[in-house]
Formats: structure tokens, C-alpha cells, sequence
């Protein structure tokens, strides 16, 4: 782009963050007195001095005083300091100008430059730039902000939506502002608060979508209206008015994408900056100049009409901005200014790019002062005022919140005496084993919409599904995911009440979780029978579909390359058996927490014992249906085999060797059965499979050890083909008996080094990668890498039919913090371990993972003094030179994330040579 790259000034680092986030919402006034009295007052006293009014996005105002020559950056850089915003580049201060319209303050000139009167005009701080996904953002309290943008948007009608998406907006601000559902709270809350210009029309909607929120943070809340808000096509959208050739009215708009044209509320063109080679004004004419083979040579230039010269040079401003900022990757560098005269604007932005702000938080995020937010109920406060009549009334209005007209009594006098404050963070046992059961159960719900939701979509849009095997399949797993939605709905509501955040204790439906278990368990009985005798069925008829029909193996194959089919399809079929499995080892160990005299120990212990009886009924089921799940993703996935789902047959292990070829040695992958051997290498297909090399008979096999006294090696014997391995490394020689020709010791080949491209493939994150948009799932042609068979074959492992059956025990879901070894901030995601993999999501909803973390031959310890990690519940991961931290949330989440983790990464089954000195000890914990 020409001339819209504009030059800089250099900002000054925030450097030391301090002071609380910008306003608080606190006032210091007392009773009677009013704001615009201080106004005066503060006005007077300051003598030559500017005395600067603004508005903060939750209505507050403060006051700044600075200098009258000194550049608009010094207040900007005030009101970044006192509100200790880190992502500060995001925001800028607005005012209106004579004409009425929100004009940007400029930070290199001086105020009173800019605005005629300034001690009378109004600043307010508002989102500048709008990123395309609010998951840029790293900090809570910047997402919080844009949340308050939303609503300010929503109210003034710039943010266009259906009344439907605004009462579903409405509800999660709601939520954020006084937490769970109440529907006095409720009412009066939106009695006094207006969200929405049509806000009594659907109040009653908004009362209903508040209602389904129960449990969410307000940090979750924020989260979702920036989820929902940024896919609607007025988000961040600021309306410039203009005309086209044929003086048709239309409104212009710049985005992170380019320049948008509107008529009336509806888009009708998008000009890509990548399209557009310059953008200049000339009076009240708008220029865009494209480049020539977008529109021909005979339409490069479109040109628009605006009221004034002012309009169009603001609205120029502000695209230059919006292309500085997201398009480059560094401050524009500054033109030297003219001798003698100048051509056009000298206007340049000022600021860092969104590049360079990523990097500057990720650098400095772990030196800012934590953001903490609390939510106080108004029944609570309500109930307290109740229980104590006597305290006087300044007491009670000690503290409070403005709100326009509204006044919020926030309770802080003898507040350590009210349990509902002191015990709102539970510090139980028993409530993170009932977490655990709700986090793995949104993983489990997540799983069967793989086959419910996405899978069946996938077949119906190509029609390649027989009508009879789609009645199987989905009669089968419907009511199984009907069953648990019902089922995650009472979980999050019981764990919501855990925190005595409503009038639960009322009714005593809170700290406990045995009377949702033994109910939904007992119900649960029916469908699961049912499913598993058609699981056989279900597998056989969806194995020969395939095989049969091109068009449904096509789909079958694509479906298994999409992001959101994140392990094999046939393991998804296999959940509802294992799900049963993880339900009675968890009430398993919350029986064992409680005494026999807790009032929930018996219903825990009713819960056990139908899980149980179904669990011994189905486990021969399990291990047969096990096997033959993976018997059919090894079809898949290996070249040159045929009818490897044989009945009878089962498999034993997979694993890496070396086998000495004419070409020297080679790297082979093996797979060995209940009746054969196979090895194999990696080929080169676009979907990663296996080719077979050779099938050996188990038979009439021999085998034995250290034939050439070569450390680690054995020797088999075939009727086909002899074979010799060490360890790691594996020869063949031709000869069928054993009068063998004295040889030499075959060489060792080389370790692969730590650099390699096969390994980096299996890391997929990088510290480079964190917080990038475009994660390292996209840099891969097939995220199946991730698979057993294809870790072993990266990290020389080998994996045993009994290690899968216990990782299947091994599952587990929930929030924790990472960080990487040389970087500063922890980063919250959603993380779920299963299949020996930790896989990672920015929430819980989201339908796809980021990226993934196979285990097998990581070591997991505590960290080392060295490590310089000062925090609780911290956990390390390593393989190699890459190193992971972990941070859980209470000391059971830790010891179960450890727990799991050794299961991945220590299994006794696998050989203890592959693992460097001393790995077995670090990965035991000692």
C-alpha cells in the first residue's frame, strides 16, 4: 500500500504497572455531595493547568490533570497507568467535535489543538481497533472492557442484531454483573439497567437465557458476548455516511480486513487491504485506488462522495490507523520532512502494531498486577441487611457503586461473619472430585457430538450413508446423548450450588453430588444395555459399509481429516462403555473420602454399586470391542493387509525397531498379533499410513537373545524369514538355518537429532506458536499424527494392548495454566488427556482442538529449584529439550493430573531401555 503507511513516535513503555485497573467503579463521595461540584472546584484550583473530564467504559468518571502544551499521549498514557490496562494499544480516547460526531484523540498533538474547550468536554475511553477474534486477547480484564464496549454498542444501536442474539447478550451481561439467576435480582437489576432500546419487549427472554448461565463466571460471560458479538457483521463497525457516483446513500467502514461498504445495515463490497494500493482525499471526495487486475485497468479508481473535507480526513485518519496496526509488523518508520513546502497530510499513527503488543504481554504479562473480580448477589447482600437491622446507615452505605441513577450496596462491614462470603471457594475434597465428574463430563458430551452431530451431517450432505446403517448407528447413540445432556445440565447446576451462591441450603441441595449420580445411574442402565448389544452390530455393519461403498469410505476418510474428528472415528463409538468405567472409579474414591456418617455417603455408595453391577456385566464386552476398534483403525492405516479384522485375532503391541536391509539399517514399525507379526514403514501418502514390508507367522517362531553378543538384541526364527534385534535397532539375514557366517557387530545408526523435522511434527506448540492465530494444527497436512502408532514410530516407543485399556481409565478434563519454559505468563486453557495425548482448547466449548501433546516418552516431575517456578500445584513435563509447566488449581487436581499423566508416560509395560538415565525415578514423582 502506497501512501497509507503512515510514520511513528516512539511510545514510552508502561514499565512498572501500578495502581488498581482503571476505575474501579468505587466513588469517594460522601452523601450530597455531587460530581459536577468537584468539577468546579478541582477546575479552579488548578490554575493554567488542563483539567480533563473522562468517561471510563463502565460509565464512571475520573479527572486528570496535564499540561496544556504537553501531546494528548500524556493524558493517554495517564489513563492507561491508573487503570492499569496492559493491552493498552487496543483503546483510545473519543470526544465529539462541533459537528456532533465521535472524533479519535490524536496522542502527538496537544489537547488543546484538538478540542476548543477542554476542561468542558467529555473523553471517553473506547475499543479502537476490534481484532477478528476476541481470543487475541490475553488478559481478562482487557476482555472485560471490550465486554463493556458491547453493551455500550448494544444500547447506542451501532451493534445491529436480531432481538433474539441481543436478549441472548443481554442475559450473559446479566450473568456478568450479579452472577446466577434470581428472578427478583433479575427483575430488578434490568429495572434499573437498560441493555437494550427494546429491553421491555424481551425482558422476559432475557430472564430465560439468564437462567440457563447458571454457574458461569463473569470472566466465561465475557468471554461469550465477545464469542457471539464478533460474528455478528456489525461488530466493531463505525459508520461513516457517503455517496457513490450515482449519489446513492451508503455508509463506509474500515475493519482489520479493510474498507467495507454498507447500504443501509446491509454489507454490499469489501475492499481487502491486499487490493488496494492507495487511499487519499481531495475536499469532500474519498479516493480508493485499487490495484489494476482487481477491476481492469478502466476501474482502479472508485471515488466517494462525504458532507465535508473534515468527514473525509477523519475517516482517511482512521484507516490508515486500522492498516498500520493489523497489516504491519513493525512501527511505519518516520519521512523525513520537506525543506520548504509539504504535500498532503503529515499524519502518521503513533502506536505499536497488534504483532508487537502480542509480544510486548507476552513478555511483561507475569509482572502485572493481578485482576480480580467478584460477584456479590443481590439476595445475599438482600439477606444480610436483613439479619442486621441494628448497623447504621452510613455503615451499610460505607461503600457503593455508580451506575447512572442505580446504587449497588456492595456489604463490607463484618463481612467475615456471614458464611455465604467466607465459604464462596470451596476448599473440599469431595467438591473437586464431583468437578471432575462435570468437567469429563463436558469432554464426553463433546465427543458424542463427533458422531451425533457432525458425522451425521457429513454423510447426509453427501447421501452416502445407507438408510438401514443410519438407523443403527444413530438409534443406537441418540438416546445415549440425549441421556447426558440432561444429565451435564443437573451436574453444573449442583456444582453451581456447591459455591452457596443461591438459597440452596434451604432445601440442602448443596455440597453433595450422590443423589444426581444414584439417580441419573439407575436411568442410565437401560440405554447403555441396549447400546452395547448393538455395538458389535453397530462396528461389523459400519466396517463393511465402508469397504463396499467408495462414497461412504470417501466421507469416512475426509471426516477423519477435519479438526473436530480429533482421534480415530471408531474410537468415539467406544465412549459410552468407557464413560461407565471413569463413573465408577470416581465414586469409588468420593465413597473412600466420605465417613460412613456423611449425608451423602450413602447415596455415593447406592450410585457405586449400579455402576458396578453394570460395569462387571459389560467389561468382557469392552476388552472384545476394544480389540476389534483397534483391529479396524490399523485397516485403515496400514497399506498392503487385507482382512485384518479376522475373527479370533487380537492385537498385542505396536512398536518402533530398526531391521538391517541390503541398504543397512532401517527404521520399521511393527505390530504384533495373537497369530502374526507385521513391520512396516512410514509412507509418504498424503494421510500417513503404514506399508507393509513383510508378515511373519508367530506359528513355529523361535526366539532368542544376544546371538552376536550385541547389548539388547534378539534373534527370531521364522519359517519364512530370520530376523535379529537389539533394542532399538534390528537386523535380518537371509539365511534360513542357524550355521551362521561369523560377522562383525553392524554399526548403530545415529539418534535422530533433537532438531529433526519428525519430531518438531509431534510438538506441536512451540513458545513462537502460544499465542499465535494460526496454530500448529493448521501447519499440519494430517493432525492424525497424534496417533499411537505414529508417536511410536517418532519417538522409538512401543505401546501394549493392556496400556490402551488402561488409558482408557485414564481420562481427564479441566482448566489449567501452562507456561512455557522460557516465557513469562500462564496462559488458562481447557486441556483433555486421552489416548496417551493432552489436547488443547482455548474453553470447554470449543468444538475442535488447537493443538496437541502426545506423552509417550515424556517424563512428568515437579519442578526443580533451577526451573524458578514459585507456585503451588505445579507440575513438568519433558521429553528432549522441550519443557512444559502445568498449574492445576487445588492439590487433587494436581495429584490426578499427575496420576493420568504417568499413565501416558511410564507405563510399565513399555520398555524402561527407551527411556534416558534416571527417567523412570522423575517420572514416578521421586
Amino acid at each position: 500500500m502506497g501512501e497509507i503507511d503512515g510514520s511513528y513516535r516512539v511510545l514510552q513503555t508502561p514499565g512498572t504497572r501500578l495502581g488498581a485497573q482503571f476505575n474501579a467503579g468505587i466513588s469517594t463521595l460522601e452523601p450530597g455531595q455531587s460530581l459536577s461540584g468537584n468539577m468546579i472546584s478541582g477546575s479552579r484550583s488548578q490554575g493554567r493547568g488542563l483539567h480533563i473530564r473522562v468517561q471510563g467504559l463502565d460509565d464512571s468518571q475520573e479527572f486528570f490533570d496535564i499540561d496544556p502544551k504537553a501531546p494528548a499521549q500524556t493524558l493517554l498514557s495517564e489513563v492507561f497507568l491508573r487503570g492499569n490496562l496492559m493491552e493498552s494499544d487496543y483503546f483510545g480516547l473519543e470526544f465529539q467535535n462541533m459537528q456532533m460526531n465521535w472524533v479519535w484523540l490524536e496522542p502527538i498533538k496537544p489537547v488543546a489543538k484538538q478540542v476548543r474547550r477542554p476542561s468542558n468536554t467529555l473523553f471517553r475511553l473506547s475499543v479502537k481497533f476490534f481484532p477478528p477474534d476476541p481470543g487475541q486477547l490475553q488478559e481478562e480484564y482487557t476482555r472485560y472492557l471490550f465486554s463493556l464496549q458491547m453493551k455500550r454498542d448494544l444500547m447506542e444501536g451501532r451493534l445491529i442484531c436480531t432481538e433474539n442474539t441481543g436478549a441472548l447478550l443481554a442475559s450473559h451481561l446479566v450473568q456478568s454483573e450479579i452472577g446466577d439467576y434470581d428472578d427478583v435480582a433479575d427483575r430488578d437489576f434490568l429495572r434499573v439497567n437498560k441493555l437494550l432500546p427494546y429491553q421491555e419487549k424481551v425482558q422476559e427472554r432475557i430472564m430465560e437465557l439468564h437462567r440457563r448461565h447458571l454457574g458461569q463466571t463473569p470472566a466465561e460471560s465475557d468471554f461469550q458476548i465477545l464469542e457471539i458479538a464478533r460474528k455478528l457483521e456489525m461488530y466493531g463497525v463505525r459508520y461513516h455516511p457517503a455517496a457513490d457516483r450515482e449519489g446513492t446513500k451508503i455508509n463506509l467502514a474500515v475493519s482489520h480486513m479493510g474498507l467495507q461498504v454498507f447500504q443501509g445495515n446491509t454489507k454490499i463490497n469489501t475492499f481487502n487491504w491486499s487490493k488496494i494500493r492507495k487511499l487519499s482525499f481531495k475536499r469532500k471526495r474519498f479516493l480508493i485506488k485499487l490495484y489494476p487486475e482487481v477491476h481492469g485497468p478502466h476501474q482502479d479508481t472508485l471515488e466517494f462522495m462525504m458532507a465535508s473535507r473534515d468527514q473525509c480526513k477523519i475517516f482517511w485518519k482512521i484507516c490508515v490507523e486500522y492498516h498500520s496496526f493489523f497489516r504491519l509488523f513493525d512501527q511505519p518508520q518516520p519521512k523525513s520532512k520537506a525543506i520548504l513546502f509539504t504535500r498532503g497530510s503529515s499524519f502518521r499513527y503513533s502506536g505499536r502494531t497488534q504483532k508487537q503488543l502480542v509480544e510486548y504481554v507476552r513478555e511483561n504479562g507475569a509482572k502485572r498486577t493481578p485482576y480480580q473480580r467478584c460477584v456479590f448477589p443481590y439476595t445475599v447482600c438482600t439477606l444480610f441487611i436483613r439479619q442486621t437491622p441494628c448497623l447504621p446507615y452510613q455503615f451499610l452505605l460505607s461503600v457503593w457503586r455508580w451506575r447512572k441513577d442505580q446504587v449497588v450496596v456492595y456489604i463490607v462491614y463484618f463481612k467475615t461473619h456471614v458464611p455465604l462470603f467466607s465459604q464462596r471457594y470451596p476448599t473440599d475434597k469431595a467438591y473437586f472430585i464431583a468437578k471432575e465428574i462435570l468437567t469429563t463430563e463436558r469432554t464426553y458430551l463433546k465427543d458424542l457430538e463427533v458422531i451425533t452431530v457432525w458425522f451425521r451431517s457429513a454423510v447426509i450432505k453427501e447421501n452416502a450413508m445407507p438408510e438401514g446403517l443410519m438407523t443403527l448407528l444413530f438409534s443406537n447413540i441418540d438416546p445415549i446423548y440425549e441421556f447426558h445432556r440432561g444429565f451435564l445440565k443437573e451436574l453444573d447446576q449442583r456444582l453451581a450450588l456447591w459455591w452457596g451462591r443461591s438459597n440452596a441450603h434451604v432445601k440442602g441441595d448443596y455440597q453433595r453430588i450422590g443423589d444426581v449420580m444414584l439417580r441419573n445411574m439407575c436411568a442410565l442402565k437401560h440405554p447403555v444395555f441396549h447400546a452395547v448389544h448393538k455395538h458389535d452390530e453397530v462396528l461389523t455393519e459400519l466396517e463393511k459399509a465402508t469397504k463396499r461403498l467408495k462414497k461412504l469410505e470417501t466421507v469416512y476418510k475426509e471426516f477423519e481429516l477435519q479438526k473436530v474428528c480429533y482421534l480415530p472415528l471408531n474410537t468415539f463409538l467406544l465412549k459410552p462403555i468407557q464413560r461407565l468405567m471413569h463413573y465408577k472409579l470416581i465414586l469409588e474414591r468420593l465413597c473412600k473420602h466420605y465417613s460412613p456418617s456423611h449425608r451423602d455417603h450413602d447415596d455415593c455408595k447406592e450410585a457405586l454399586k449400579e455402576v458396578a453391577e453394570i460395569a462387571t456385566q459389560l467389561q468382557s464386552s469392552l476388552i472384545r470391542l476394544e480389540n476389534f476398534q483397534k483391529l479396524t483403525e490399523l485397516q485403515r492405516d496400514l497399506i498392503g493387509i487385507e482382512n485384518l479384522t479376522a475373527p479370533g485375532r487380537e492385537f498385542i503391541r505396536e512398536g518402533c525397531l530398526y531391521k538391517l536391509t541390503k541398504k543397512g539399517l532401517q527404521q520399521r514399525m511393527f505390530f504384533l498379533f495373537s497369530d502374526m507379526l507385521l513391520y512396516t514403514s512410514k509412507g509418504v501418502t498424503a494421510t500417513n499410513q503404514f506399508k507393509v514390508h513383510g508378515q511373519l507367522p508367530l506359528h513355529g517362531m523361535i526366539e532368542s537373545e544376544n546371538e552376536w553378543s550385541v547389548p539388547h538384541c534378539f534373534t527370531i526364527y521364522s519359517k519364512i524369514v530370520f530376523l535379529k534385534a537389539f533394542s532399538l535397532k534390528c537386523t535380518v539375514n537371509p539365511f534360513p538355518s542357524k550355521q551362521l557366517p561369523v560377522l562383525p557387530p553392524p554399526p548403530l545408526p545415529p539418534p535422530p537429532p533433537s532438531g529433526s523435522s519428525d519430531e518438531v511434527s509431534l510438538e506441536q506448540e512451540s513458545e513462537d506458536d502460544m499465542n499465535s492465530s494460526r496454530t500448529s494444527l493448521d501447519k499440519q497436512t494430517h493432525h492424525r499424527a497424534n496417533t499411537t502408532m505414529h508417536v511410536c514410530w517418532h519417538r522409538n516407543t512401543s505401546v501394549s494392548m493392556s496400556d490402551h485399556s488402561l488409558a482408557v481409565e485414564n481420562q481427564l478434563s479441566g482448566y489449567l495454566l501452562r507456561k512455557f519454559k522460557n516465557s513469562n505468563g500462564w496462559q488458562k486453557l481447557w486441556v483433555v488427556f486421552t489416548n496417551f495425548c493432552l489436547f488443547f482448547y482455548k474453553t470447554h466449548q470449543d468444538d475442535f482442538p488447537l493443538a496437541s501433546l502426545p506423552l509417550l516418552g515424556y517424563t512428568v516431575s515437579t519442578p526443580e529449584e533451577s526451573d524458578s517456578i514459585h507456585k503451588e500445584y505445579v507440575f513438568k513435563l519433558q521429553f528432549k529439550s522441550h519443557v512444559y509447566f502445568f498449574r492445576a488449581e487445588s492439590e487433587y487436581t494436581f495429584e490426578r493430573w499427575m496420576e493420568v499423566i504417568k499413565s501416558a508416560a511410564s507405563t510399565a509395560g513399555r520398555m524402561s531401555l527407551l527411556i534416558p538415565k534416571g527417567g523412570p525415578m522423575e517420572m514416578n514423582g521421586n
